[in-house]
């Protein structure tokens, strides 16, 4: 099994982002499955160019994208992505959207084929603080999630793919107010691999079951 995991690089001025800082941090190899880490642009366009490049180069079986969530206290898959960019800042290359889709004919929403339950259920049972969650927001994470979702439902259906958002780092949490949350990113790093394993094994699940009903 192959699992592109991709993470974004720092925007808004700040010189970390904690997604693809925890993406390096993952082995080569998680439950027997390749792992390929990607790092995407905080841009509107550049960000799905780059994911469907990769994505056509490496044909993974699964794709995991990693954003940053400042102020949530835990790791939170998402379950599903609006078709709409909505900016409150502008991304890396200073576009700043409002009220645009993100392809004119793509789905209202897509919903992640994730195992975003079994993943939640895995990183809690190990101790670490892990949440469904039902917004990606409006920002260039829930565009990416979007576009990976729109690209499965045209071209790759046979490929499962999702989001998940991660809290600041707590390097990030000194300059921020008094009780912003945060994780440290070996922390993060560990959700993340166990993540990974939650959908390796529920791939295998879902394998056996197609062989059963065969």
């Amino acid at each position: 099994m192959k699992i592109l995991i991709t993470g974004f690089d720092p925007f808004g001025g700040k010189s970390v982002n904690p997604a693809y800082e925890a993406v390096k941090l993952l082995p080569d190899t998680i439950a027997g499955a390749e792992i390929i880490k990607l790092q995407v642009p905080t841009r509107f366009a550049l960000s799905g160019a780059v994911l469907e490049a990769a994505v056509n180069e490496y044909r993974p079986d699964a794709v995991i994208c990693v954003g940053q969530a400042g102020g949530r206290s835990a790791i939170t898959p998402e379950r599903v992505a609006i078709n709409l960019t909505d900016a409150s800042i502008p991304d890396n290359a200073g576009d700043q959207p409002v009220d645009e889709p993100i392809r004119k004919d793509g789905a209202p929403a897509y919903f992640t084929s994730l195992p975003v339950k079994a993943m939640v259920q895995k990183m809690r049972a190990a101790g670490i603080p892990a949440a469904l969650s039902y917004t990606a927001g409006s920002f260039v994470c829930n565009s990416l999630m979007y576009t990976l979702l729109y690209l499965i439902d045209r071209q790759y259906p046979a490929m499962r793919g999702g989001f998940i958002h991660v809290p600041y780092a707590m390097e990030q949490a000194v300059s921020k107010p008094l009780g912003t949350p945060s994780m440290d990113l070996h922390q993060i790093a560990r959700g993340l691999a166990l993540a990974v394993e939650a959908v390796v094994e529920n791939e295998h699940d879902l394998t056996l079951n197609m062989g059963t009903l065969r």
